[in-house]
């Protein structure tokens, strides 16, 4: 990411930076940081019916490869309970199994780790891209069991 400080460009403003920030980081597990989350309403799918959705900005830390920033909406449904309780333990605000208010005033800032898939996709210009996207979220025990190397596959 550049050092620069982000803020808004005026009309009349010089540009420079033609290379841009955006990554494309390798599948793989990283820590991530929410930058900020947007409350929108989801007009309903085939999937599932109208609901509140957040849609969260996360910056994701590729280490050496870069960091990205990536777009994940969460949506306020009892069918996508489970994936609110895996986030919401991620960042450390719930334990695994227990109950939670959900409080998005504390989200910005928030820090934890997920899995990073790429995500192939056409355009509108018909071309064919890649992006990054969250597959899920990592509990923190899962994590530090992961890096003490504790953890074996298989063991219960």
């Amino acid at each position: 990411m550049s050092d620069m400080i982000e803020r808004e460009l005026s009309w009349d403003d010089e540009i420079e930076n033609d290379r841009g920030d955006w990554v494309l980081l390798p599948e793989g597990e990283y820590p991530f940081t929410v930058k900020s989350y947007e409350r929108k309403r989801f007009a309903g799918s085939a999937k599932l019916p109208p609901c509140n959705q957040a849609e969260l900005t996360v910056e994701i830390d590729g280490g050496e490869a870069g960091v990205t920033t990536v777009r994940h909406s969460l949506y306020l449904h009892t069918k996508t309970e489970g994936l609110l309780c895996a986030f919401f333990t991620a960042i450390g605000q719930r334990k695994h199994g227990e109950k939670l208010r959900m409080n998005w005033q504390s989200v910005p800032g928030s820090k934890g780790r997920c899995k990073v898939v790429i995500e192939d996709w056409v355009g509108k210009d018909g071309e064919p891209h890649q992006s990054n996207r969250i597959k899920s979220f990592m509990e923190p025990e899962e994590i530090s069991a992961v890096q003490e190397g504790t953890w074996k596959a298989g063991s219960f």
